[in-house]
């Protein structure tokens, strides 16, 4: 729409025709070194400069969307604003956004002299509008082919401007990602590469007892979903391993398992390990450093000792688990986290809880899904097991060939009573290895038996017959008095069956009703 008023125009002169041809070429050079966060005053500016040029009433660039629509309306300063000026045009109509939109040009002059006449000029930049500079005045100039030209140009050379900010500014976006995640990936890598120095596969969790297996059992079930798990057990059962199992069987297997040992780490120290700390946040905080639960976003984190966890951290590591933030020490901004937590402690938590040095909320919140790990007391039938397990893992580092147990070595470690569990256990056969120094594995020294495994009316004795007697008699009761079969008394002892009833017979073991060996049928004529 283009409706002139011949008598309230004025033609502009060529002199101010010049100066925007000028300024033009000036703008070109300067705006290409305004940096993104500049932009705004550096446009500003120039719409400045073009108004002092042509002098019209209101002077304004509308910026434009990559999607479409009007984002921001700059304004030359000092214009619309004075104090005698009549209220601006109204520039972001929409019929005029929707014009430029398509890349036309607006030239509305009204006849009314107390309206403003309207020029619009938009910039189209690899078929997208950019922007578009608008001019409007009360004495409404004379709209010549060559002033439009500059015009136009002017609004391309802004538009230029402000899209070369816009792909700095999304360039710079990209940079800071990415920036962000090879910071992530290479904390990631240094933490992998600690962790593979001591990395077991879940197959470790070595054992088919019914104590063992019902642990594994709970393990299944939980493993699948993102519900916090605490692992309960005393020192050296194994509660690492049950970790692993748990996050290699879980959906976050593809990210990072980060371990934490609450109680390895000083008191001034956890909350700088669990949620990082900024640059000059204390003595020694020489660079920016990810916590672990950084470490284990999209994973798992394995917090083991969690009952020495001290109580003015307790309160952080509550809203972690609550809502998935936390700062870290020395900066005031959140950052938010998805991990899953498997937390362990050998401690009774619940009498922390009921002493005040463990918060009940938090206590609650890790407890989701307990699992009792037993002892290596409750599972002495794995003992067998383990040993070799133990033997094959150790002998290439040791350079042994161990192929033989002796059964009396065996029988000390089913009987011992084991304080330190699988860990004491695992120990205890190293060093044996290293003193053996053949095919046969010998124990550096003795182990004492745990009197609770073996009958109390059984008076201590050296005698070799004893001995035997009594230990048969052990692995008797165990198997419930059946020789025969898979996992037995004859298989457990490592004997024939017939073998095993001809030497009852000789040592005088009692069956289960006290009756003498030689009840039991196909003992006559057994070979010792």
């Amino acid at each position: 729409m283009s409706v002139l008023n011949m008598s309230s125009t004025r033609t502009i002169p060529e002199a101010d025709l010049e100066q925007l041809a000028q300024l033009a070429v000036a703008l070109s050079r300067r705006l290409t070194r305004v940096l993104p966060e500049d932009m705004a005053p550096a446009i500003a500016g120039a719409l400045a400069q073009i108004a002092a040029a042509i002098r019209p009433d209101g002077c304004q660039l509308l910026e434009f969307s990559e999607t479409g629509g009007l984002t921001r309306v700059h304004a030359a300063p000092g214009i619309d604003n004075a104090a005698d000026a009549p209220p601006p045009a109204p520039a972001a109509e929409a019929w005029l956004v929707d014009r430029l939109m398509r890349g036309e040009i607006v030239d509305v002059s009204r006849p009314d002299a107390q309206s403003r006449s309207v020029l619009a000029v938009p910039a189209s930049l690899s078929g997208q509008v950019v922007c578009a500079l608008v001019i409007d005045s009360l004495r409404g100039p004379r709209r010549s082919a060559l002033l439009v030209e500059r015009l136009q140009l002017l609004s391309e050379i802004l538009g230029a401007a402000l899209q070369r900010g816009r792909h700095e500014s999304a360039l710079r976006a990209n940079v800071a990602v990415i920036e962000q995640l090879n910071a992530r990936l290479e904390a990631d890598n240094v933490y992998l590469k600690e962790e593979i120095k001591s990395y077991h596969d879940f197959d470790d969790i070595v054992g088919e007892s019914t104590a063992l297996r019902l642990a594994l059992t709970r393990l299944s079930q939980v493993a699948p979903t993102s519900s916090n798990v605490l692992l309960l057990g005393p020192t050296g059962t194994g509660k690492e391993l049950f970790a692993r199992a748990l996050h290699e069987r879980s959906r976050r297997h593809a990210r990072p398992l980060v371990r934490v040992n609450c109680a390895a780490l000083p008191p001034t120290l956890v909350e700088s390990e669990l949620f990082g700390h900024e640059k000059g946040a204390f003595t020694g905080a020489v660079a920016t450093r990810q916590g672990r639960f950084e470490l284990a976003n999209g994973g798992t984190i394995f917090l083991d000792e969690i009952g020495d966890l001290a109580p003015e951290v307790q309160v952080k590591f509550l809203r972690v688990l609550q809502e998935g933030e936390f700062e870290r020490v020395g900066s005031s901004r959140t950052t938010t986290v998805d991990v899953r937590v498997i937390a362990a402690t050998h401690r009774d938590l619940e009498a922390a809880v009921a002493a005040g040095t463990f918060r009940a909320d938090l206590y609650y919140r890790l407890s989701v899904y307990p699992i009792q790990l037993p002892s290596l007391a409750e599972r002495f039938e794995d003992i067998p097991r383990l040993v070799w397990f133990f033997i094959h893992r150790h002998q290439r580092e040791l350079g042994r060939q161990i192929t033989k147990v002796p059964q009396a070595v065996m029988d000390a470690l089913q009987h011992h009573s084991w304080p330190g569990n699988v860990r004491e256990l695992e120990n205890v056969v190293e060093r044996a290895m290293i003193a053996s120094t053949g095919d046969t594995l010998q124990l550096d020294e003795p182990v004492r038996f745990n009197r609770s495994l073996v009958s109390a009316a059984t008076p201590a004795t050296d005698n070799l017959d004893a001995m035997q007697r009594l230990h048969i008699e052990t692995v008797l009761q165990r198997c419930g008095w059946r020789i025969n079969g898979k996992g037995n008394a004859a298989e457990r002892l490592g004997v024939h069956p017939n073998t095993l009833r001809f030497r009852m017979k000789r040592l005088g073991v009692l069956g289960p009703r006290g009756k003498a060996a030689r009840a039991f049928p196909g003992l006559e004529g057994a070979a010792s």
